[in-house]
């Protein structure tokens, strides 16, 4: 770099050698790696008229003991004359800034060149633009006090990255992301309209599951505010739904009038919701609430896949038409589809092939495994045949009735009635879509085109109704395929810490909508090919089902807590809950919060899951308590909405 200098004239070749001397001498003392890739070696220089920087960009990052463990690709050489320290700890500071933008080393690293750089710095530093997306970040739940006032703050905040949400789909990324979450969703819409399909007589199935996640899929992708939500069936909305028509058949109701009468309530209810700003009482609900919601989610899809797994061999152990040999083979597929998705979603850490390679394993990881264990079922189709994709075989309703629902031919006394029910679905409706956008838009996920939650809701609302009246299953924002949907689009970096504690944090997510409509087109144009999905064998989706909720656990402070249950206390890691929270007060909270999930549990699978969303909201009212029993600083840290930032501490 020195020589750099010199080459453009910038610094006196005379001077050169007693500048490396200081320079390698201050080095000498310590290395100038501070964090977040960034190495800041600096000299004072009787020789340099006046301070200049020079920017660096290693071709492979290098350990240059840095205090977070990351390593060094960016090198910020800062020189000055003799005496010249005020302006040296300036630059010093405002290079310590820069570097900690996570946006800003996301740019700087995919620069071409130096004016790639330059506009880098722009970006994320200079202008009104760049004002604008930093204040943007965190404003959704701010209350306006005027009707629909939450949803027009929601369509000002987004509409000026409508363009940028176009391009920013059209990208490599993207397009594995894209094929990731096709089977993501194409899985759950068919298992899930399977289970519909049970307990609903056949009125509602799985092709009615693949018209819906398509439809209200590309629709949400489209209008909504925040696109990198994705909408489908849940464990809790097949519940409510199972328990609804078991009360029609007790009473003697036809089901689907009763079913669009209480979707069209419900509709209504979140579209009032929607203009009155509701959803700012998400402002109460805190990470504590959030971590449990979300390690129900997770521990939901990993126990499905355990379940049909263990279904199938109990199956091969009663003698039902399938042997061990099946029961071997689809555990086997299963673990496979976890096994290499996880691997070369992993590959981007690799020190084998060449940048370029490893990204697109990593990106494309799911997808190929997928594909690689379809491919081994199909060789061994004649020897051992497992069990296919349960897809239809044609296009039309479970049933065969007709799409449309006669709904006006309910009575006045069931529609009026059907307002109870709705009450409860609006409810669950109204805390799946937040606190699922409360996870997506989560500081952590460094997302930068802002939030909405207003809007949103509103879309849902009316996509509720509109599936209503063609008795379509409503859907909601799904956890586990947003929270994945997002990290497939995510650009991360790997941080170690003192004790060889690896940690991965978000540094890009490209936000777009191109992703959510090219998924759901997918879904949708299976109903074209329903005959070929035969072809894929369930175990395949089992094991799919099992990496998605294992993914989601990740980054789920919940979850980390828990494992130092079983950890040395010598060996915890320096986390900021570690350091800041007395042992017995950490594990007591996280106690707490995993006995809530055991209740939730419980009420999921009980008789009483039609109140599965009343016990959501009653997580509120048992965080305030917590008040009373842990000291209001240690709170403060456990529940904190975002960690602090560890390599900032560093520089202090």
């Amino acid at each position: 770099m020195v020589s750099g200098l010199v080459t453009k004239g910038a610094l006196d070749e005379a001077t050169a050698p007693g500048v490396l001397e200081k320079l390698r001498s201050r080095e000498k003392l310590g290395s100038t790696a501070i964090g977040s890739s960034l190495a800041v070696p600096h000299a004072y220089h009787e020789g340099i008229r006046e301070p200049m920087i020079a920017i660096a960009r290693l071709k492979h990052g290098i350990s240059a003991g840095a205090p977070d463990g990351t390593p060094t690709r960016f090198v910020f050489l800062l020189l000055g004359p003799t005496g010249a320290t005020e302006e040296h700890l300036d630059a010093l500071g405002n290079v310590a800034r820069l570097m900690s933008d996570e946006e800003f080393r996301y740019l700087a690293l995919k620069a071409r060149d130096a004016n790639g750089l330059r506009e880098a710095i722009e970006a994320c530093f200079g202008g009104e633009a760049a004002v604008a997306r930093h204040e943007a970040v965190g404003d959704g739940l701010k209350y306006t006090g005027k009707l629909f006032g939450g949803i027009v703050a929601d369509v000002k905040r987004r509409a000026v990255h409508y363009v940028s949400d176009i391009k920013d789909g059209l990208s490599g990324k993207a397009l594995g992301s894209t094929l990731f979450l096709f089977f993501a969703c194409l899985a759950p819409a068919i298992i899930f309209g399977g289970l519909m399909h049970n307990k609903t007589g056949g009125d509602i199935g799985a092709v009615e599951m693949i018209v819906a996640s398509a439809l209200c899929g590309v629709v949400y992708a489209i209008f909504a505010g925040q696109p990198l939500i994705i909408l489908g069936g849940t464990g809790p909305m097949l519940i409510f739904t199972g328990i609804l028509h078991d009360y029609c058949v007790d009473h003697e109701i036809v089901f689907l009038h009763a079913y669009t009468w209480v979707g069209l309530w419900t509709a209504l209810i979140l579209l009032v919701l929607a203009a009155t700003e509701a959803s700012c009482l998400m402002r109460f609900f805190t990470r504590f609430t959030d971590e449990i919601f979300a390690a129900l989610i997770s521990v939901i899809f990993i126990y499905e896949a355990v379940d049909k797994l263990l279904d199938i061999f109990q199956r091969a152990a009663a003698g039902d038409s399938i042997g061990y040999d099946v029961a071997l083979l689809s555990l086997l597929l299963a673990l496979g589809t976890y096994y290499v998705a996880a691997s070369l979603s992993n590959f981007r850490k690799s020190h084998l092939l060449v940048p370029v390679a490893r990204e697109f394993l990593a990106d494309f990881g799911p997808t190929l495994a997928i594909l690689a264990m379809t491919v081994i079922a199909f060789l061994s189709r004649d020897t051992i045949p497992l069990d296919p994709l349960p897809a239809p075989d044609h296009f039309q309703t479970s049933s065969g009735r007709p799409w449309l629902v006669a709904f006006m031919d309910a009575d006045a006394g069931l529609i009026a009635l059907s307002f109870i029910p709705a009450l409860l679905a609006a409810v669950l409706v109204f805390l799946d879509q937040n606190i699922t956008a409360r996870l997506v838009n989560s500081p952590e996920n460094n997302l930068r085109k802002g939030e909405s939650y207003h809007l949103d809701l509103g879309v849902v609302g009316i996509l509720v109704g509109v599936c209503s009246i063609f008795g379509l299953p409503w859907l909601v924002a799904a956890t586990v395929r947003s929270l994945n949907h997002l990290r497939s689009l995510a650009t991360t970096e790997e941080r170690v810490d003192s004790r060889g504690t690896a940690h991965t944090r978000i540094l890009h997510v490209r936000e777009n909508r191109v992703t959510g409509v090219t998924i759901h087109l997918l879904v949708g144009g299976t109903l074209l090919f329903l005959p070929l999905l035969v072809h894929i064998p369930l175990a395949v989706l089992f094991g799919l089902f099992l990496y998605m909720g294992v993914v989601s656990m990740r980054g789920n402070q919940f979850f980390e807590r828990m494992s130092l249950w079983a950890t040395d206390p010598e060996l915890y890691p320096r986390t900021h809950f570690v350091r800041q929270v007395p042992r017995k007060a950490m594990h007591g909270f996280t106690l707490i919060q995993a006995s809530c999930l055991g209740i939730l549990w419980f009420v999921k699978v009980s008789a009483f899951g039609i109140l599965f969303p009343l016990f959501i909201a009653i997580l509120v009212p048992v965080r305030f308590g917590l008040k009373r029993i842990f000291a209001a600083e240690h709170l403060e840290v456990l529940d904190a909405e975002e960690g602090p930032d560890e390599e900032s501490e560093s520089w202090s």
